[in-house]
This record gives structure tokens, sequence and C-alpha cells, in this order.
């Protein structure tokens, strides 16, 4: 009986997955694979592929057979009627594209595809920073829950202790039920941030393309700092050169130069060569060969329309790069700013809050025991601790958010 039990808790054991920790850089690496929102931007580079083979391809030549004069209704063709002869003819027909109408198409969709590559790098380089700041959260969530067991940790010590003295006659019942309130209130606070903890990792699986999240993923890492920060104009040099949004909409703009260009070309008429073979029957019996050459007189539709609606287009997308240009421009300078104060707050809490609120609490916690101070002393230092801690982790996690949008806002993200 006890060796089928002990199979039978090996099997559970073994059934029970284990921990599936990730770090950041391999969540960002299965973000790129797997994510779904990049899977569809990514097909976007495969239509513009087969666009540029579309735009490649000549005209295809047309093949025409034809019979005329046919005596298909009985009449008889004869010297009094002076019907026929019968016709059998065999033509072929010839596009022939002036202008450099295929090179200049080929140029467009060319630039289209680049465009598509560059945006598919823009949606690459959002997806990184949602990966990461899920990452910092799911770090933050499992920081406070970490904080949140401490707290309670340390107040059930204290729990045991008033036991211990209320039945050594030392201390008022009131007390003991007084800190077990206290120990309810931050069980309570360890339950909403183990919940807390598991939201985060369910988002920040959902960012990784994950359709059903795992109930043993978990994260690896720290919110470590960095060592140097970033100078501000090297960030607007990088957000110039390397942002793919802004060098799509450039790329864009050189789209919008050959399609007008296209367009200009497409107004020159393309002329279309023919030949054909006809063979007569019955009394003529003879073979006859013709050639044609067909052009449109460009009277009425030369291409008007297109033409002015490409140079509105190039001149749209000109005014849009300068716009990019400027909003760039303040989504950098706003990044560092905010990237400051987000250092700057964090020394000051390491610097000045973190180790008084530390001592305060064991100061305090050692006053209790030995019965030098009150309960709600303690609870108030203890509370004090827990506030500053959770805001030294608050500030540790936008610390580490700036530092990634740092990098995303100036390019960094998508070229590492």
């Amino acid at each position: 009986m006890r060796f089928i039990c002990g199979l039978c808790l090996a099997g559970y054991l073994c059934a029970q997955s284990p921990a599936e920790k990730l770090t950041l850089d391999q969540a960002v690496a299965e973000a790129l694979e797997k994510n779904l929102v990049l899977l569809a931007e990514r097909s976007n580079i495969a239509i513009a592929e087969a666009r540029v083979l579309t735009a490649r391809l000549r005209p295809n030549p047309v093949v025409s057979v034809g019979g005329d004069h046919m005596d298909l209704l009985g009449t008889g063709f004869n010297d009094l009627n002076a019907g026929g002869p019968s016709e059998f003819s065999l033509r072929t027909d010839f596009l022939w594209e002036r202008g450099g109408k295929r090179r200049l198409r080929t140029e467009v969709a060319e630039a289209a595809r680049s465009v598509a590559q560059l945006q598919f790098l823009n949606s690459v380089r959002g997806v990184v920073l949602d990966v990461q700041s899920a990452f910092v959260d799911a770090l933050l969530a499992r920081d406070s829950l970490a904080l949140a067991r401490e707290n309670l940790s340390s107040l059930n010590q204290i729990v045991e202790i008033n036991a211990a003295r209320v039945k050594a006659g030392d201390l008022a019942e009131v007390e003991l039920i007084r800190s077990r309130l206290a120990a309810l209130q931050f069980e309570t606070s360890v339950r909403q941030a183990e919940l807390k903890l598991r939201a985060a990792l369910v988002r920040l699986q959902t960012f990784l393309g994950r359709s059903k999240p795992s109930p043993s993923f978990d994260v690896a890492g720290d919110l470590s700092r960095a060592k140097a920060a970033p100078a501000l104009e090297e960030l607007r040099t990088s957000a110039r050169e390397l942002r793919p949004d802004l060098r799509a909409l450039n790329r864009d703009r050189e789209r919008a130069e050959a399609e007008l260009r296209s367009q200009i070309a497409q107004g020159k008429v393309d002329c279309t060569l023919g030949t054909e073979y006809r063979r007569q029957q019955v009394a003529a019996k003879s073979n006859s060969l013709g050639v044609f050459l067909n052009v449109p007189l460009p009277v009425f539709n030369r291409n008007q329309g297109e033409i002015e609606r490409a140079r509105q287009e190039r001149q749209q997308i000109h005014w849009r790069v300068g716009a990019l240009e400027a909003a760039i421009a303040a989504e950098v300078e706003n990044a560092y700013q905010q990237f400051l104060t987000a250092r700057s707050l964090l020394e000051a809490i390491e610097g000045q809050m973190v180790g008084q609120a530390r001592d305060v609490r064991e100061i305090t916690e050692f006053s209790y025991k030995r019965g030098e101070a009150t309960l709600l002393q303690l609870l108030d230092a203890q509370r004090a601790f827990n506030e500053t801690m959770q805001a030294y982790n608050e500030a540790r996690a936008e610390y580490a958010r700036n530092l990634y949008l740092l990098d995303a806002v100036s390019g960094k993200a998508v070229t590492r």
C-alpha cells in the first residue's frame, strides 16, 4: 500500500510542470517570434514582395483566331451570288509600353516594399517597449508581493510574542486581538499582491503571443539600474537617424516621387503592334500577311487626374515628414525629462528614506518587544516602512520604464 501511494505521489509531482522563468531578453525574443501583431505586420512585407513581382511583369501578348465569310448557312458560293471566298486568320498583338512604365512602376513597388519593412521595424519597436514595460510591471508586482509577505511575517512574529505574553499574564488580551486584526489586514494585502502579480504575468504572456497563459510562468531578474545616463543630444541624433517610423516616412516620400514619375509616364500613349496571317479558301486559295500599328490619340485623357493626385500626395508626405520630425523631437525631450525626474526621485528615496524607515521599524519593534513602545507606534512604524519600500519599488520600476522608453524613442530598441 505504501508502495502504491509512493508511486501516486511521484506521478503527481512529475505531472506538475516546473516553474518557467523567463529573462527579459528571452521574453523579447519570444515576442518577436510569436506576437500576433508582428505576425500580421510581417505579412505586409510578403504582400509588398508580391506587388514588386507584379510590377516587373510585361503585358501578355494577345492571340486572335478568326473565320470570315463562312458558308455555314448553306448558301453555296458561286459566280452568280459572288459570295466568299471563306477566310481564316491568325493574329498576334503585342503592347509596346512607352516612357519606361515598367521600370517606373517597379521603382514604386520596391519603394513600397522598403516602407513596409520599415513599418514592420516600427511595430517591433512598439512591441519591444510593451514587453519591457509589462516585464517591469511583473517585477514590481513580484517585489510588492515579497514586501507584503515580509510585513506579514514580521507581524505574525509579534502576534506569537503577544500570545505568549498574554498567556504569561504580562499583556492584556485586547492587545493580542489588535495585533491579530493588524495581521489579518496584512494578510489581505498579501492576497491583493498575489492577484496583481498573476494579472501582470498574464498581461506579459499576452504580449508574448501566448493564447493560453501558463500558471507556472514567472519572470527572472530584478529592477537593475543603468550605470551611466544617456546624453540628450545623443538621443536626438539617434532618433533622427534610427527611428523606423521617420525612416519609413522618408522612404514613402521617395515612393511618392517615383509614383509621380510613373503617372507622368502613364500619360504617354502605348502602341499595339500586330501581325496577321490570312488564308482564303475555295476559289482564291491564297495566303496573306498583315502588319498593324494601333496608336491611341491622347485628345481627352492624358492621365491629368492621377498626375495631380500623385503631386499632391508628394506634398502631403513632405508635410508629414516635417510634422513627425517635430513630434519626435518633442517625444525625445519629454522622455528625457521623465527619465531625469524618475532618477532624481529614486536617488532621493534611496539616499534619505529607505534606511531611515527600516531603522525606525526595527527600533520600534525592538522597543515593543521590551514593552517600551505601544502597538499603535509599532503599526505606524510598520506602515511607514511599507509605504516607503513600496514607493522605492515603484520608483525603481519607473526608472527602468523610462530607460526602456529612451531606447524606444531614440530608435535604439530595434538596432540592438
